[in-house]
């Protein structure tokens, strides 16, 4: 069999186009504060950057040296906090390794109604209550929910299994899942018999970032997949699944690149698209 391809690039095209009107309207704009030079959060700006481009978006990149103390970094997410010109702001993942143990505190000082990539706990707690709750939900389980419902893939009454517990990835998806009736279960570095589990799951999620690690013994006929890693293997992207080998197992199955990334991007602009909405209904 061959695998439908889950083109992430499609779907945020269709999702995005149906966005214009009301980013014309009512005109959001979004910054993504870097700090330092990683290379693979350049590329992810760069991206963002001209996503916004594409449909409308006002957006700002705002560098900072590598170098830039806690203090400083926290002033200048106080200011975009209490600038009204700003609709939403992220910071941008990772840090300088003397800033990463200071990252929950950079993401409790930013405001919940800007938390446009949905990583503070006011904004996680909403997702845990339900479907609607779910105002400015972590971009990247946003994204894989819109994919599915893109191609139509229904999650209810279905058993899926993701391989990844992480605070951005695996845990908000687990209960984003719930939401939609969906029997979940939640692997992690400690789970024992890994395949015995990622086999029972009629959709399968990856989420580590071990380049190939889903290989096809690990995956049932017909499941869907969804590939969330990205590792750089010989100059070139590579996600958590063998996906020559899984696609031809898979009933459907999202590339890498092309997949689960152009999701987070739609995903963003969408919630700042949303917080917008809500500024505006409060003021």
């Amino acid at each position: 069999m061959s695998a439908l391809l889950l083109s992430g690039r499609d779907a945020a095209a269709k999702i995005l186009g149906e966005l214009k009107p009301k980013i014309t309207k009512i005109d959001p704009k979004l910054v993504v504060v870097q700090v330092g030079d990683d290379p693979g959060s350049a590329s992810y700006i760069k991206q963002k950057i001209k996503s916004c481009g594409e449909v409308g978006m006002r957006s700002e990149h705002r560098h900072l040296k590598a170098d830039t103390t806690l203090s400083e970094l926290l002033k200048t997410v106080a200011e975009l906090n209490s600038d009204t010109d700003v609709t939403g702001f992220i910071v941008q993942l990772p840090l300088p390794d003397h800033l990463q143990d200071h990252v929950p505190e950079v993401i409790r000082a930013i405001d919940p109604k800007k938390d446009v990539d949905g990583f503070g706990a006011y904004n996680l707690g909403k997702v845990f209550l339900s479907k609607e709750f779910e105002h400015l939900p972590p971009a990247t389980p946003a994204g894989i929910i819109m994919l599915l419902e893109h191609y139509k893939i229904s999650v209810a009454g279905k058993h899926a299994v993701i391989v990844g517990r992480s605070n951005i990835v695996g845990k908000p998806l687990s209960v984003m899942l719930l939401n939609r009736d969906a029997t979940v279960t939640v692997c992690h570095s400690k789970t024992k018999d890994l395949p015995a589990i990622t086999k029972q799951a009629d959709i399968l999620i990856a989420a580590v970032g071990k380049p190939k690690m889903i290989t096809a013994d690990m995956v049932k006929k017909g499941a869907v997949v969804i590939d969330v890693g990205t590792s750089r293997v010989d100059g070139k992207l590579t996600g958590d699944v063998d996906f020559d080998a899984v696609s031809t197992i898979a009933s459907a199955i999202t590339p890498v690149p092309g997949g689960v990334g152009p999701m987070t991007v739609c995903s963003l602009i969408r919630n700042c698209v949303r917080a917008k909405e809500r500024q505006t209904e409060k003021s």
